[in-house]
């Protein structure tokens, strides 16, 4: 029995080698496959349970295929700004259909992100499945059902048109002189709305309207400080509204200024609103007024408008918008947004890419093209913005490299022939200790 059973002994030990030998393989196989996980070969023993204390029953060996799914392999960069690489925990989520509403299709979990635009402008990776994001609305946000992936849409970074982006805020640096001696000569104080006075400084901005056409709108400045408010100026803002070549007034503010030059908005000398409102003509194209937020500073600041000794100055401006640009490219941030970028300088959010985690990726089971599917033991996935709860980031216009490591496989490979050798061994062995039985009944 113990002859016989040796033999069985020395047969799983082949088996068990055989398969190590075909993971050792594979993992060689792989080892420029972008984003494969190497797979080990673990061993445990098979028991025959013994009748006494005094006999033993030979058992065997069995193995146990162990993929390294959560170890990271290293991050090289591409000149694909659209390939992909986590760093980190995680997967992209992908579907092996373009159209996730036809049946026969199904949701599968990569970190392979060698991701490019298909004929249609989906993203789809070597192994030809697609990328899965949430679609972000015009306001920003994400679907709110995000643990369902029904809430996802394959992204798709085609069809962009173009777009322009109205000027909403106005913000100012500027300093507007103390004394009138930095005026020059025929400095007069005055009501700059009569139009005795010419103002004392000017500055124009360039601003867009809703489709994206560039106006000008400037900056009338007259010192109207005097008596008991001597730290006084006048602002009138004003615009060709229908480039007839007239400059129409929008609105008229009054600032004031601390003694020590910093911007009084508590006194209430000052009467700067908080927008101005530009009424296109309708021969323009344009079909509602435009609201402009203005910001000249914070009180008791100089932050904004000041007044101190020196000429008066533009010390900076911020102006926001911008005309009508073409689509030009695609930039994923470390949190998974895709921004499409115009030639305008102006960018826009379409996707956000989520990032599916698992309590146990390692029982995750193997799929074709370098993918996994969960299984009851890898837990249920979870659907997890990038870098947010324990999720990896991405890092756009790179891949991640197989963890197989070569010269560790070689050195496998060699104590696999060996055992493989050694339990042929035990047959031979047991075959001729079988022989030796057979002679003794001749």
């Amino acid at each position: 029995m113990s002859l016989t059973a040796a033999m069985f002994s020395g047969v799983s030990g082949l088996a068990a080698q055989s398969m190590s030998m075909g993971m050792i393989s594979d993992n060689i196989s792989n080892a420029n496959t972008i984003g494969y996980k190497d797979t080990r070969a673990v061993f445990s023993t098979l028991v025959t349970e013994s009748a006494t204390a005094t006999t033993y029953s030979p058992g065997g060996v069995t193995v146990h295929p162990t993929s390294r799914v959560d170890h990271q392999g290293l991050v090289t960069g591409s000149s694909n700004s659209t390939n992909m690489a986590l760093a980190g925990q995680g997967f992209f989520v992908v579907h092996t259909l373009a159209d996730t509403t036809q049946s026969g299709g199904n949701y599968l979990f990569t970190r392979a992100g060698t991701f490019e635009p298909d004929s249609e402008g989906r993203l789809r990776n070597a192994q030809g499945y697609y990328l899965q994001g949430w679609e972000i609305d015009p306001n920003g946000n994400i679907p709110t059902n995000q643990s369902d992936l029904s809430a996802l849409e394959p992204v798709n970074v085609s069809g962009l048109t173009g777009n322009a982006e109205p000027t909403s805020t106005i913000g100012l640096k500027m300093n507007l002189a103390k004394t009138q001696a930095s005026f020059g000569a025929g400095y007069v104080a005055g009501d700059m709305t009569s139009g005795a006075t010419t103002p004392h400084f000017v500055r124009s901005f360039q601003v867009y309207d809703s489709v994206g056409a560039a106006h000008s709108v400037s900056f009338n400045f007259l010192k109207t400080g005097t008596g008991a408010t001597p730290n006084e100026w006048t602002v009138e803002i004003t615009a060709d509204l229908d480039e007839d070549g007239t400059e129409d007034v929008l609105s008229t503010e009054v600032v004031s200024f601390n003694t020590d030059g910093t911007l009084d908005l508590s006194s209430g000398n000052t009467t700067q609103t908080n927008t101005i409102t530009i009424p296109w003509a309708a021969t323009l194209g344009i079909t509602s007024p435009q609201n402009i937020t203005l910001n000249f500073g914070s009180d008791d600041q100089s932050d904004g408008f000041t007044s101190f000794a020196g000429n008066s100055e533009l010390v900076s401006s911020e102006v926001n918008g911008a005309l009508f640009g073409a689509f030009n490219s695609v930039f994923i941030d470390e949190e998974g947004n895709v921004i499409a970028k115009f030639d305008n300088g102006t960018s826009r959010y379409i996707y956000k890419i989520p990032v599916a985690t698992f309590p146990n990726p390692n029982e995750l089971t193997n799929k074709d093209g370098n993918a996994y599917d969960e299984t009851p033991e890898s837990g249920t996935f979870t659907l997890r913005e990038a870098t947010l709860g324990g999720a990896g980031r991405i890092i756009s216009s790179a891949t991640e490299a197989s963890t197989v490591d070569i010269a560790e496989e070689f050195t496998r490979m060699i104590v696999t022939q060996r055992s493989y050798s050694a339990a042929s061994k035990i047959i031979t062995t047991a075959d001729e200790m079988l022989e030796e039985l057979i002679r003794i009944k001749r």
